[in-house]
């Protein structure tokens, strides 16, 4: 069984085998073990911590065979965005130009340089193997963290950004960053990645220009990738619009991925789901996928599970469903249909 729990240092090699894989522009994922160690530090203090408002933390969570004790994936979440520096993004914005004397009124698309996403909770270092992207493990590997968020409000903020990748080729060339970054630094786009994912985006960021750029002088390639989304992270995607997120107003600063945003009362797995009291039993037949978490803190489990759940009623879960949650008989669960 797949369980879902905070990662620990003991995961550190698993981890950055799972970094490793993970796509060019996942920059939260760099494939560093002294960057990845600082990851997991930072996030063991951070459910560590009593915590009443989001501030610094940053919570990362593992999937584990509980049989093996092989990772297969992995999440976080960052409490606030940029707060120790500024999180940059580019607005999509629209300029008019006018001349009353003649008769022209152009609206014109352009891209400003922002930190206004700063402050807002963020999703982030998704990644999940690639043979299980399109099973329940990546809603659990996804909408996990979200079920978490709704056990522990008081910890985020009361909107959540997500930087989806955006596209890239098979070479990790990116039309996006060669049109903008590429003019700022003497960098190719998985070398500005790379460096982004070791130090820290915002040293690239503050080199940008500041003024508005004027989308239709890009090249016709660059425009056209705005707001796409590389094939691996289209999963990730795909969940976070169901779950409610949206996009246009913002695109990612490197490779112009869009970045999804939504208020955290919304947010469906978080709106949605319901604490529900244990009692131990078989499970019936007529079963149903769901998403289900024990709500705790620093043993937060989470899982994928069959069952046979009326709502209004207590949800019966069998001996080997309540050891991996880590709850007995009275206990309440947090669940949500997949």
């Amino acid at each position: 069984m797949l369980v879902m729990r905070p990662a620990q240092m003991a995961d550190l090699a698993e981890v950055q085998r799972l970094a490793a894989d993970s796509p060019v522009g996942v920059t939260s994922l760099p494939d560093d073990a002294q960057v990845l160690a600082e990851k997991i530090g930072a996030s063991e203090a951070s459910f560590a911590a009593e915590v009443s408002f989001n501030g610094e933390e940053s919570y990362f969570f593992v999937l584990e065979d509980s049989k093996t004790g092989r990772l297969a994936g992995c999440s976080a979440i960052v409490a606030s965005a940029g707060f120790s520096e500024p999180f940059y993004s580019f607005r999509n914005e629209t300029f008019v130009h006018a001349s009353r004397s003649l008769s022209i009124h152009n609206k014109i698309h352009v891209l400003s340089l922002c930190h206004d996403l700063t402050g807002n909770s963020l999703l982030t270092s998704f990644y999940v193997e690639r043979d299980l992207v399109n099973t329940p493990t990546a809603e659990l590997n996804s909408r996990g963290r979200l079920l978490f968020m709704a056990s522990h409000p008081e910890r985020f903020a009361d909107a959540v950004v997500v930087e989806i990748v955006g596209y890239s080729d098979e070479q990790g060339e990116s039309p996006f960053w060669d049109a903008v970054g590429r003019n700022f630094f003497d960098l190719n786009y998985t070398e500005a990645e790379r460096l982004s994912g070791l130090k820290s985006r915002t040293f690239l960021a503050e080199l940008m220009p500041n003024y508005p750029i004027y989308v239709p002088l890009l090249p016709d390639e660059a425009q056209e990738s705005m707001g796409q989304v590389h094939p691996r992270a289209q999963i990730t995607f795909d969940i976070l619009m169901r779950e409610g997120f949206e996009t246009d107003n913002y695109i990612d600063i490197f490779d112009g991925g869009p970045t999804l945003h939504a208020r955290t009362s919304g947010i469906r797995s978080i709106a949605q789901s319901r604490m529900v009291p244990v009692k131990l039993g078989e499970q019936g037949k007529g079963s149903r996928q769901y998403l289900v978490c024990n709500g705790q803190l620093q043993d937060f489990r989470a899982i994928v599970a069959e069952l046979d759940w009326v709502p209004g009623k207590p949800v019966v879960l069998d001996a080997e469903t309540a050891e991996a949650l880590g709850v007995g008989e009275g206990a309440s669960v947090r669940l949500i249909a997949v």
